[in-house]
């Protein structure tokens, strides 16, 4: 391979591109803006490459064009350089061959992040490295480091010692979720990282074209600060790092003086290890109860003039003052804050940067008020959630659902939004909390392939993506995992399950679908579909008694059965409609599923088809055609930590005309307390024997948490899968 390098300055460690990847033929994900591939290859390593500086190409767009003996690439940044020789890479095959072709590709988003999370569970600089290089084939280039948390501290300050000598260890870790009759492991657990291990980190991004953005979380998430050093909290007594998952309601004290001269000194040498721009301050999930107790916090409030209003409390202001206080000393040394978007509360400098996570509502809210969003909603960018409904088969992770279609159909801009309000959308980024993830084939394992699904999002207008294409091409890019020895979920790979009903025929019927084109084979006896079984071709109704299982023929990936069974009652497969809104979390195959038959068996919210309603009551009307019934019975899942609660009370009413509606039944249920087991429930109306037409049922939703949560106030889940009407 001849090599010319036409560059004003070249800063770019260029690798050849017949090495490291050869012997993979790979489509490059994302998908170019502008490609044309040609009938004819280049040799690779009889090749003329030119690498060529162009000024008038944007900050991080390439060109490749490879034609005869002649490769040209040309960029006008380092990370230009660096995204063409990935593509270059990911392009060459087994002979060390690229197609003639011509290429050119811009990313959507400046803002190209993801996240990983070492104060639950430590990862080491090496460990750190690989995570990055991983980020790397996916061209994404801001890594947001989260250093500190209530289970651990891990970035070394050398003004307090103490941080890393206290707070970067715990006794224990707890087994399992929940927060009461919590068990732990008996495992001392520590790490942290030197000055020397943060610079080598750094050093090591930037030459993937990775800037690295720190993350100390603050005022709440503080409790391995306050173990160090317990003048920083509220009453000055002495805790522990907590060896438990959730929030603790131990927060930096924002009255005292002397807690404003920590956070600076620590900010400080961050900055002197951080190159970059933006220092990440947290901001989220900051519990104000020892606030409204602290004689110096309440003074601080009086001292501000602070006062509650339609907007925000005057504690929440406080934390505001507090956001405040540290953008400006930032402002100082020419850096800039970001902030999860609880920081939207108080009434924050505009100079804030927010980072939206509790889904896009935050980032809407932020870019209409005139800060800069980087959007990593819950909704679809939390890839430590299940990303499978069958989480028999899957590690144990923390719930939620969030599988590679979904990150996939992530769209940041809004319909509503003005040309200015998306010009405020710097980018976006996927979040990888680990308190249920310890090794890195586990973290390997919930990153791929959602990072490839997500990396389109970052790259990719509207109109380029297309998920059957992606699908298709995901058979290429999990050889290059498999090259480069990186463990990956194969849930694509599998039987993709979709249960409807055929009103018509009031029956469920099962739509099934894979990636590529492998043929599905089922039965409905029982028995373990094989090849010699029925060839899936259309959606399939499932009868009375029938079991549907079904299973996947492929060469290169083990594939496992996938098998439903149906629980049949009265209003299974009839028409349903829904008058409120649930959860954006929880709401897979809804109105439907909530009359298909199926009934999870798992106590994990993440499992099966559980649906959610939060903040308002669920109401449907179920379309009866005819049936004579006398019960309806709605199953819930009960689990008090994870603020799903029963319901307060149910009502049915029925009409014949769907209009006006007549009350049937009703009941009112006690609140239950901490002492009453959780798990899955039935809520039964009993009634006289009806025939009306139509059903409408209402169960509503606790609207206020109980002091004794950890986020006393908010409204609480409602979790159903089913209504049986008998």
């Amino acid at each position: 391979m001849k090599i010319k390098v036409i560059l004003a300055a070249l800063v770019v460690a260029l690798v050849s591109c017949s090495a490291e990847h050869g012997g993979i033929e790979v489509h490059v994900i994302p998908e170019p803006l502008q490609m044309k591939v040609r009938n004819s290859y280049v040799d690779l390593s009889k090749a003329e490459m030119v690498f060529e500086e162009d000024d008038r190409l944007g900050n991080e767009a390439y060109k490749i064009s490879a034609r005869r003996n002649k490769v040209t690439v040309k960029a006008s940044s380092k990370n230009g350089f660096l995204y063409a020789q990935q593509t270059l890479d990911q392009m060459t095959n087994e002979d060390g061959m690229i197609p003639s072709v011509e290429i050119y590709d811009e990313p959507r988003f400046a803002y190209r992040g993801m996240h990983l999370d070492p104060a639950r569970h430590f990862w080491t600089v090496d460990e750190v490295k690989k995570y990055l290089d991983i980020m790397a084939i996916h061209k994404m280039n801001t890594f947001h480091w989260h250093l500190s948390d209530d289970q651990g501290w891990r970035i070394e300050i050398k003004k307090y010692p103490l941080l890393t000598e206290v707070g970067s260890k715990r006794k224990a870790t707890a087994l399992g979720r929940g927060w009461s009759n919590i068990k732990y492991d008996g495992i001392p657990y520590e790490g942290h990282y030197t000055q020397e291990d943060i610079r080598e980190v750094v050093a090591y991004a930037a030459s993937k074209g990775i800037q690295v953005i720190p993350e100390i979380d603050l005022p709440g998430h503080m409790l391995a600060a306050i173990a160090s050093y317990p003048y920083l909290g509220c009453t000055g007594e002495q805790h522990e790092v907590w060896g438990r998952w959730g929030i603790s309601h131990e927060v930096l004290c924002a009255g005292k003086e002397e807690t404003f001269t920590f956070l600076e000194n620590v900010l400080l040498e961050v900055i002197d290890m951080f190159p970059s721009k933006y220092i990440h301050i947290g901001g989220d999930e900051c519990p104000k109860i020892r606030w409204e107790e602290c004689p110096a916090c309440q003074a601080r409030i009086a001292e501000l003039g602070l006062q509650t209003d339609e907007k925000s409390t005057a504690v929440e202001k406080l934390q505001g003052y507090v956001t405040n206080r540290v953008e400006a000393f930032l402002a100082e040394h020419d850096r800039c804050i970001i902030g999860w978007d609880e920081i939207l509360a108080g009434d924050i400098t505009q100079n804030a940067t927010i980072m939206s996570w509790r889904g896009t509502d935050g980032g809407i809210e932020a870019s209409k008020a005139g800060h800069d969003v980087i959007m990593t909603p819950n909704t679809h960018c939390y890839l430590d959630y299940y990303q499978t409904r069958r989480i028999q088969d899957e590690p144990f992770s923390i719930g939620g659902f969030v599988n590679v279609e979904k990150v996939y159909s992530f769209e940041p801009y809004t319909p509503e939004m003005t040309p200015e309000q998306r010009a405020h959308i710097l980018g976006v980024q996927g979040n990888l909390w680990t308190e249920y993830i310890a090794t890195q084939d586990h973290l390997e394992y919930m990153l791929l392939p959602r990072m490839s699904a997500l990396s389109e999002v970052q790259w990719c207008a509207p109109e380029k993506r297309n998920y059957k294409r992606f699908l298709d091409k995901m058979t290429m890019m999990v050889k290059l995992y498999q090259k480069l020895g990186y463990n990956f979920a194969k849930h694509i790979f599998q039987v993709q399950p979709v249960i409807g009903i055929n009103v018509e025929k009031a029956c469920p019927e099962v739509h099934l679908s894979t990636q590529g084109d492998a043929p599905m084979y089922y039965t409905l006896d029982g028995t373990v579909p094989t090849q010699s079984s029925t060839l899936y071709t259309e959606p399939v109704c499932v009868k009375d008694g029938e079991v549907f299982k079904a299973i996947v023929v492929r060469e290169d990936i083990p594939t496992q059965v996938y098998s439903q069974s149906f629980t049949r009652h009265k209003a299974m497969g009839k028409a349903i409609t829904m008058h409120t809104e649930p959860s954006v979390l929880y709401s897979a195959g809804l109105p439907q599923s909530l009359v298909n038959g199926v009934l999870n068996e798992s106590e994990d919210a993440a499992a099966g088809e559980w649906m959610a309603w939060r903040g308002n009551p669920m109401e449907v009307v179920i379309d009866m055609n005819g049936e004579t019934y006398s019960r309806l019975s709605v199953r819930t899942f009960v689990s008090k930590w994870e603020e799903m609660y029963p319901p307060l009370g149910m009502d049915a009413y029925i009409s014949e005309d769907g209009k006006t509606f007549e009350l049937l039944a009703s009941e009112d249920y006690p609140l239950e307390t901490l002492d009453v087991p959780d798990g899955i429930k039935m809520y039964d109306l009993e009634f006289p024997e009806t025939s009306a037409r139509y059903l409408k049922i209402v169960a509503e939703t606790l609207p206020s948490l109980p002091a004794w949560c950890e986020r006393p106030g908010k409204p609480a889940y409602l979790f159903l899968d089913e209504i049986k009407v008998e």
